[in-house]
Formats: C-alpha cells, structure tokens, sequence
C-alpha cells in the first residue's frame, strides 16, 4: 500500500463513521418511554394532545408536566372545549406549572384552530407557526409527531446529542443554526415522527449531561465519544446573572375566612395570574417604607393601625431573569370589609382554585392562609424542553 493510501486509511479510521437514522430507530423500538402524550406503536397520534404536551413541556420537566397534563386534559378533553372555557379556568388549571404566556398563548391558539380551521391542527410546520404561541421548535415537533411530516424539532436534549455526534466547538446558543441543519441532514424521509421522538428519548435517558455511552446505539458514531470528553459538550457561553430585585407582600386576611387577592395585568410577568397585594420590586426596595404601600381598607384606620405583622425571613423565588426576594406581611380585618379598588376577597378554602403561581403559593404558605398539601410544587431536574418561550 502507498504512503498515501496508508494516511487515507489511518484518517478514515480516526473519523467516526456517519450516524445512522435506521440505527436510532430501531432502539427507540426497544426503549421508548411511555409517556402519556405518546401514542402507542399501531395509534394514531392525536394532534391536541401532542400539542398541549409540547407546550407544556417547554422549559418543564416531564415528572412535573405528567401530573398536570393528566389534569388539563381531563377538565380540558379537547381543543373545542379549551377554546370555549374562559381563560380564568385556563389559567387556574396551568397554575404552578410556570411560564404562564404558555397558557394564554394556549387558550388563544385553541380558539384560532376552531375559529379558523374547524377544530383540526394544520399539518405543515409553516401553517402551524401561524398559530398563536408557536414557535419554530413547536410547528417542527407537532408536525414531525401528529403528522409524521419530515421535520426537525431541536430541544434542549437533541442539541446535546448532536453537538456530542459533531464534537461541535461552537458556544450555545451562537451554535444553533449550525445544530440545527446537522439535525435536518439526519432526519430521514420515512418514520420522522419516530426520530424526533427517538432523538428526544436518546438525549433524556442516556446522552444526558453525564452520558451512559456504551448504552447507545450511536456509539461509533460520537465525534465528542471519539476525543474522550462527551460531557463537554455541548459548549455553553457564560450566563449572566441577573440583579436580585426585592419588595414586599401583604397578606390581608378577613375574620370571616377570606384572603385579599388580585389579578396581574395580561401582559408581562405572571401576565394574568392571580396575586396578593405588593410593593413594585426593584433593586433598591427600602424595607422600612414597605407599609406606606399596604392596602387601605375603607373601614379601617390608617394602615399602620391595621394589625400588620411581618414574617421572619424572606421569600425567595427565581424568574428566568432575576432571582427575587420578598418580605411578607399579614394583617388581619373585620368580617365584611369591603375589598381594595382592584382587589376581590377570596375564601381561604377556595384558594385552591385561584391561578396562583409558585411565587403567590409560597407567599401564601409562608403567612399562613394557604397549607403545604395545597401548593402545587414543579418538579425539579433537567428541563426535557429548553427552546425559547415567548414570555413568562
């Protein structure tokens, strides 16, 4: 053999050879997760629910969405009936699941698919991203899924795998749109719902952030498996923190059995979503002006005759941008006190059904109103979604 031949072959062998996509799917055939979204080999995958379980699952666990997908779709079975509930109902059935935009854009988007398609999702990635709140990654998953178009959904898990199968050196998130066509030259014409599923499964269960390589069946594959540092990758740019903000909240509580409760504006942060009473938060909040800001009730005295008590420690929650601290406060009013302009009494024994986010359901917990078993946690650990959100 020539010099040359040699060095062709001695850098074939050092290259890993390409992946194969019949390779992935025939170990999704063995060790598919049963998720109770996914259709079972022989069914028809339902659209809505391929939907909603893709909505939810971004920036979410798939332990935390299980529980509160069972529960949507029991009270909301299908897009007609979510497109007909009021959005109050939505958003008190998503409370404690997080970024609440998702169940506006939820309920908006229903409303459209019945207004304007006849209660039937469209099939093509392009006429499902003219829906409301969905995006590039969601229009590929539900049509790759429900519809077995060939398409490429990237989530967080399917960035990992192939940024490990292409030792890709490029930081997220500038390295997108590269991992992004190296997942499209991948995606074979037939069985596409498959692969995107497989694609999801191989990166949640074994190319996980400490891979179990010898467990999969891309392996020999693996340019980062190759080098010897798969947990390196995918490369990530440094995350900057952002700037704790702080404030207070007042729990007002009614002799007779009630809470003071009101409803954030529909656009912005916890857009929609019920709250107690609070100051604004900012990163120069003064703790000793926290009560020029509680509400005045108009059969009581001045506020600091109103028995306001503040909690020991703080509540502490962190939003996607910035971590958040709150001072809390309970006072205590007659039975029959008029509510606060914009402000409505709610029986402590209904608390359950109000669209509280975590944050309210700590705060409520913290003075007193609302019970441990009550609150409805998110679960922890690595997010199956982590594609951008349009909001919070």
């Amino acid at each position: 053999m020539t010099v040359a031949g040699q060095a062709a072959r001695k850098k074939q062998a050092a290259e890993p050879r390409a992946p194969d996509p019949a390779a992935l799917l025939a170990w999704y055939d063995r060790h598919r997760r049963d998720l109770p979204w996914r259709a079972r080999p022989g069914e028809t995958p339902d659209p809505y629910r391929v939907w909603l379980s893709e909505i939810m699952l971004q920036q979410t666990t798939v332990k935390a969405v299980a529980p509160y997908y069972a529960r949507f779709l029991a009270r909301f079975p299908s897009v007609e009936v979510l497109a007909a509930a009021p959005l109050e109902a939505v958003l008190a059935a998503w409370a404690g699941l997080g970024y609440y935009a998702r169940a506006r854009h939820l309920h908006a988007c229903a409303r459209v698919v019945v207004a304007q398609h006849g209660g039937r999702f469209p099939d093509t990635e392009d006429a499902l991203r003219a829906l409301p709140g969905i995006g590039p990654y969601t229009a590929a998953a539900i049509a790759a899924i429900a519809f077995d178009r060939r398409a490429s959904p990237v989530d967080g898990n399917v960035e990992r795998v192939i940024a490990r199968l292409h030792a890709v050196e490029e930081e997220l998130p500038g390295a997108k749109p590269r991992i992004r066509r190296l997942a499209e030259t991948l995606t074979p014409q037939r069985r596409a719902g498959d692969f995107a599923q497989g694609m999801m499964d191989l990166g949640a269960t074994i190319c996980t952030p400490k891979p179990a390589c010898v467990f999969c069946p891309w392996n020999d594959c693996c340019a980062a498996r190759k080098r010897g540092d798969p947990e390196l990758f995918p490369r990530k740019a440094a995350k900057a923190e952002g700037r704790l903000r702080r404030g207070a909240a007042f729990v007002a509580v009614r002799q007779d059995g009630f809470v003071l409760l009101r409803s954030r504006a529909e656009r912005g942060l916890l857009g929609g979503m019920t709250e107690v009473p609070t100051t604004d938060w900012t990163h120069d909040f003064r703790p000793a002006e926290a009560l020029d800001h509680a509400p005045e009730f108009s059969n009581a005295a001045a506020p600091d005759r109103i028995a306001w008590r503040r909690i020991p420690a703080v509540v502490r929650h962190t939003f996607t941008h910035f971590p958040l601290e709150l001072v809390v406060y309970r006072g205590s009013v007659a039975p029959g006190t008029p509510a606060v302009d914009g402000a409505r009494w709610v029986a402590i024994a209904e608390l359950d059904r109000e669209a509280l986010p975590n944050l309210m359901r700590k705060v409520l917990m913290h003075a007193g109103p609302l019970t441990e078993g009550a609150a409805h946690e998110v679960g922890t650990g690595s997010p199956t979604r982590t594609c951008a959100t349009q909001g919070i």
